[in-house]
């Protein structure tokens, strides 16, 4: 905090997007930053996928991932001595997370081309689709588009998330559908963590009267990939006290948007030095107690372990706490994050940069959402059930279809920025805005025809672990393999 302050506080007269004075509307006044230069390449990149591949439909996508990470291995695998084969559950399957994940709903997609009934594909929806085994899925799927990723054009791996909830409307069918009074309708919030390239590493149904705090941290903790995540960006229902306090436990940063920042105190480190800082003072309020911190140390780690170890939920601890404002514990980590806050808040304001890739964060959080709409266009969005597994079910299976999306088109621009004349066309600002998620050469809708013989012409790529259960990639495929 000494240092962060001291910094602030001797900058000041160099920050001309930032002035702190006395205002009846809050002391800080932060200009917004300025526009950063467009990227003018990458459109023509996204017509070449197109002219190479064509319009692919989305079940496509979903089959080649499938095919390439081997994601269905262990779902297929347990059928043992059934009457099923491996190939016969394998096509079923994609169907069955297809229909879910699209919200089009099994009778739909079983009126396609592929031979499957929708009783054999409820019977395998019932019999081996669990939340578990879509959850290891979209994990496995996540974990071979890391795998897969080129340093030279992606950068080393990212270790930061940005996240933040979703309202999806339900029907109005009986009384447990949930009336969210913030979006003004009934539904369900899904709550998202997106890494910075775009891929959704974690997914929760949550209620729509939920701790968003608790569910930011029970994401960035519990994603189950091989990404190690050390910040997590947040709009501004991350900025709480409390949020930044079990963040600090926890061992990651807090980065979020602060939506009235004018308003924002910053907390003294010591007290009995009131001049310590005098280009702060509008915007300085009283010490952190350090006594209090001190005192319930022990509680707080207690605390925090629980949480890592899973004995006991973010939102368990949290609600307890509510009920219970006034608990000496809950008031150390109010400190806590107080004092992370000022951090935080002292940074922020310094650093352009920052400022920046808060934003750029949240641009693929809102991108990522964007996707979502396309690819669950079925019922106009709306969840037709109230059966808490059927939503579970749902978000799940839309995670695995945006999953696929990005890890067969982070091949597809690998393959086509790998040649020279495509990667010299890159400028810094190309860079900066290359996503994997865009679906202009994808066609979610129509008849749902599958046919596991046929490949996309990509370049094959080699996995540490998975193999590939069925079909067999064509010709120029298997030339470059």
């Amino acid at each position: 905090m000494t240092a962060e302050l001291t910094l602030l506080n001797d900058g000041m007269p160099k920050l001309s997007w930032l002035d702190i004075a006395e205002r009846k509307s809050g002391a800080i006044r932060l200009t917004a930053a300025e526009a950063q230069p467009e990227p003018r390449n990458l459109r023509r990149i996204k017509a070449e996928v197109q002219r190479r591949w064509g319009i692919v439909p989305l079940v496509d996508m979903l089959k080649e991932a499938v095919l390439r990470t081997g994601c269905l291995d262990a779902v297929t695998s347990v059928s043992g001595g059934g009457s099923l084969s491996p190939e016969v559950l394998a096509e079923r399957l994609l169907l069955v997370i297809y229909a879910y994940g699209t919200n089009t709903g099994i009778k739909a997609v079983a009126s396609g081309g592929h031979g499957h009934t929708e009783d054999e594909l409820r019977y395998v929806r019932r019999r081996y689709l669990s939340a578990e085994a879509a959850r290891a899925i979209a994990v496995q799927i996540a974990n071979a588009t890391f795998a897969a990723r080129s340093t030279e054009l992606w950068g080393q791996g990212s270790t930061a998330v940005a996240s933040d909830s979703t309202h999806v409307r339900a029907y109005d069918q009986n009384v447990f559908t949930e009336w969210h009074s913030r979006y003004g309708g009934r539904g369900v919030l899904i709550y998202w963590h997106v890494e910075k390239k775009s891929l959704a590493i974690h997914s929760q149904l949550i209620n729509c009267t939920a701790s968003e705090v608790a569910a930011m941290i029970e994401g960035a903790m519990r994603h189950g990939t091989t990404m190690d995540v050390e910040a997590n960006y947040t709009d501004s229902h991350g900025q709480s006290e409390i949020g930044f306090g079990i963040t600090r436990l926890l061992n990651f940063d807090l980065l979020p948007r602060i939506k009235r920042i004018n308003k924002v105190k910053l907390y003294r480190p010591v007290a009995g030095e009131p001049d310590a800082y005098p280009q702060l003072t509008r915007a300085l309020t009283r010490p952190i107690r350090w006594e209090l911190i001190a005192q319930q140390y022990d509680q707080m780690i207690k605390y925090a372990t629980a949480i890592r170890t899973r004995t006991a939920s973010t939102e368990a601890i949290l609600r307890r706490f509510t009920r219970n404002a006034s608990h000496p514990t809950y008031a150390a980590m109010l400190e806590v994050g107080r004092a992370q806050k000022t951090i935080f808040v002292a940074r922020y304001l310094r650093l352009r940069d920052l400022q920046r890739e808060v934003e750029e964060g949240l641009n693929v959080m809102e991108s990522s959402n964007g996707a979502n709409s396309v690819i669950a266009y079925g019922k106009g969005g709306e969840i037709a059930s109230n059966r808490r597994d059927e939503q579970e079910m749902f978000v799940l299976c839309l995670r695995i279809l945006q999953s696929a999306l990005v890890y067969v088109n982070t091949l597809m621009l690998q393959d086509i920025l790998s040649e020279p004349e495509w990667a010299e066309l890159l400028t810094p600002a190309d860079r900066r805005g290359l996503t994997p998620l865009f679906w202009s050469h994808v066609s979610p809708y129509g008849e749902v025809n599958l046919d596991m013989d046929t490949r996309l012409d990509l370049a094959a790529v080699k996995l540490p672990g998975p193999r590939v259960p069925t079909g067999a990639p064509d010709q120029q495929s298997s030339e470059r393999a």
